[in-house]
């Protein structure tokens, strides 16, 4: 499995989550006595993929630091409907006022991982990748970005430093795709630096400039496999635009290297936890 970010980074995404739910105070759970114990069990109500258990562990310890948390099931791990993911022993207080902040880690990023594995399933035996995109949720990048990798699909570019995507706007703010190539070498030799093409003209200046992949904006199947003959192998190819799990498989029989996929993190649907107090 891969390494969730840097748990600076959760704890910090969990205390703005908890800050946002508690505000001034828990005013329900006043009135349960400061010192009382109880004990839940989690449950899953459909076949999903398990991710977002560090989150879900430290809204509960930033509550009260004794909180056991005893998982029946492994992150990353496939689950059926009604199965128990966990069982949790400590404060009462801290486990009914921390219950929504984390079950809603969990179900957003097992929701992002449960989407990422059908994507990864679907291509599997292919030369291709699923990438994921920056159409992420604001302020939440890092987690759904581990919950891509936890589902098995791959990470684009983190955010606009880490490297080069020329954009139909650059290359109009720039007068063309060779100076903006070109001004991007000079800027950032180091970085990854990739165009993307809306035709084939395009990807003919492109492939002139030198550049480390390109991106196959909206292309019909017919034009991508013409593409992928053109360019035989000499730059890895990236299709996106209109990429669904019904069209994926086509998409990576063409031949591509890598296809992006906005709907791993842009179309978040949450995956449906319970948890009750048990005792």
């Amino acid at each position: 499995m891969p390494q969730p970010p840097d748990p600076v980074v959760v704890l910090a995404d969990v205390r703005r989550a908890l800050a946002e739910d508690f505000g001034t105070g828990d005013a329900t759970a006043d009135l349960l006595a400061a010192d009382a114990q109880a004990q839940a069990r989690v449950i899953v109500r459909e076949a999903a993929l398990i991710c977002g258990g560090a989150w879900f562990e430290a809204c509960f310890r930033e509550r009260d630091s004794e909180v056991r948390v005893d998982w029946q099931v492994h992150e990353g791990g496939r689950v059926a409907a009604d199965d128990v993911i966990c069982d949790l022993r400590g404060n009462a207080r801290a486990l009914v006022g921390a219950e929504r902040s984390a079950l809603n880690f969990l179900q957003t990023l097992s929701g992002t991982a449960t989407v990422s594995a059908q994507y990864a399933d679907a291509v599997r035996g292919t030369r291709a990748t699923i990438l994921d995109t920056r159409k992420t949720v604001p302020g939440l990048r890092l987690a759904q970005k581990y919950a891509v990798r936890c589902g098995g699909a791959s990470n684009h570019r983190i955010g606009l430093f880490d490297a080069i995507l020329i954009k139909e706007n650059h290359i109009a703010a720039a007068g063309s795709l060779g100076a903006a190539v070109r001004a991007a070498r000079a800027r950032h030799p180091r970085l990854l630096l990739e165009v993307e093409v809306e035709n084939f003209g395009e990807l003919e200046a492109a492939l002139a400039s030198g550049v480390d992949r390109i991106m196959l904006d909206e292309f019909s199947l017919d034009d991508i496999r013409r593409a992928v003959a053109r360019v035989a192998g000499r730059v890895p190819l990236e299709v996106s635009g209109s990429v669904s799990l019904d069209r994926v498989r086509a998409l990576a029989e063409t031949g591509v290297d890598y296809i992006s996929v906005g709907a791993l993190t842009k179309h978040v649907r949450a995956i449906d936890f319970s948890m009750r107090i048990t005792l």
